[in-house]
């Protein structure tokens, strides 16, 4: 379909005949107006506006274009790819005798009269209206736009190697609190060597110092495994999944942390379910989403209190709950508990209830959280009882596909 014609030029070819020279004079002024108007209107937009003939001869071009090419006035007839070398025009113009009003698009970069990132959009002119068949290009100055994109880009690499190095700082406190514990008690221990001999309460108790280094090189091991795992660029690292009782991995995280509860004096319940069948699970990695959830459940109890461990199972698997009997998670902040950097805490990095939530999901599982102003906070954590298979397609489907495409 032709593009419609102006109505005044309608007008005035229909009647150009019978113009005298005052008419004719009124139509070269009324023209003369409008093409002021026009070449006002190109020259104030930030686009360059650049018009060649069938050729590729430079026929218009607005002031954008000087300041973006560089053209200055008297190079109409010039071919554009003087100005423009990157431009196909072969394949542009090939494009543009195709019709049917599409508009390519093309993105390059030049380097005078100065550098910058062009974004550069082609339409074919309509040769009926114009008397000759060209092409319009509109060049976009994307450069800022380009930068923008870098520096977002830059930008969340920066953040995620923030995240990641804080990630690091605070699971590795973890383990190194234990050690220090546990060092403690062992040179608690060995002190008592050093009294008078003779004496029953001199000699160290060797039982408890075994035990004491079992959890130290336990710990130690743990070190090891957090910084191997964070220190891998920033993609998590999927769980080895391997049948495991989720009652044994409590129990071990207990032990481990069982100094720490003692020195705050904080009473510990489990209730463990009987015959709780084996889940595939990563026991290292839900030992650290225990460990997470358990101090937190500490520190939300500052005097005394009840940490509350429990095991279960449910239709799609198996859980276990930590709760506490601190003061609860305001309303307002549950929504916001699993956000990285977001903490309720003084000295919290807010990185803890991230990771829990991380390895959970990397599981197939999911948290479920409740909390009561003033009478404490439960975080339930679901695991599946069987790993999630790849859905495969039936028996001569891709077939089927193929002679479909």
């Amino acid at each position: 379909m032709a593009a419609p014609k102006s109505s005044f030029l309608d007008k005035v070819l229909g009647r150009i005949g019978r113009l005298d020279a005052e008419g004719l004079q009124t139509v070269v002024q009324r023209l003369a107006r409008e093409r002021s108007f026009l070449e006002t209107l190109f020259n104030t937009i930030e686009d360059g506006v650049l018009v060649v003939d069938e050729q590729g001869r430079v026929l218009y071009f607005n002031q954008a274009v000087t300041r973006l090419l560089g053209l200055q006035p008297g190079v109409e007839g010039q071919h554009v790819t003087r100005f423009l070398p990157e431009l196909d025009w072969a394949e542009l113009s090939r494009f543009d005798r195709q019709g049917g009003g599409h508009v390519a698009r093309h993105e390059f970069e030049v380097d005078y009269p100065r550098p910058r990132f062009l974004r550069l959009y082609s339409a074919p002119l309509d040769g009926e209206a114009t008397g000759s068949s060209g092409v319009a290009l509109i060049l976009h100055d994307a450069t800022e736009t380009r930068q923008k994109t870098y520096e977002a880009i830059e930008s969340e690499r920066v953040q995620a190697l923030t995240l990641l190095a804080a990630s690091v700082a605070h699971e590795i406190g973890n383990p190194l609190n234990a050690l220090h514990i546990h060092l403690q008690l062992m040179e608690r221990e060995l002190k008592k060597a050093g009294r008078a001999p003779g004496s029953r309460s001199s000699t160290p108790d060797l039982r408890r110092l075994e035990q004491y280094l079992d959890v130290a090189k336990g710990e130690i091991n743990r070190l090891d495994y957090i910084i191997t795992q964070f220190l891998q660029a920033i993609r998590p690292v999927a769980p080895q999944l391997k049948p495991a009782s989720v009652n044994d991995v409590v129990e071990k995280t207990l032990d481990l942390l069982q100094p720490e509860l003692g020195n705050r004096g904080l009473t510990v319940k489990t209730k463990f379910a009987r015959r709780l069948p084996a889940a595939p699970l990563d026991a290292t990695q839900i030992q650290q989403v225990l460990v997470n959830l358990i101090k937190n459940a500490m520190q939300a109890m500052t005097k005394g209190g009840t940490l509350t461990l429990q095991t279960g199972e449910g239709a799609d698997g198996v859980w276990v709950s930590v709760a506490d009997t601190g003061g609860g998670i305001p309303e307002e902040q549950i929504n916001r508990i699993f956000e990285p950097f977001f903490t309720t805490k003084k000295r919290g990095t807010g990185l803890g209830l991230m990771i829990v939530q991380r390895i959970v999901r990397a599981h197939g599982g999911r948290i479920e959280l409740e909390s009561h102003a003033g009478r404490g906070t439960t975080f339930r954590v679901w695991l599946p009882l069987h790993e999630r298979q790849p859905r495969l397609l039936p028996e001569g489907t891709m077939e089927t596909q193929r002679r479909n495409l």
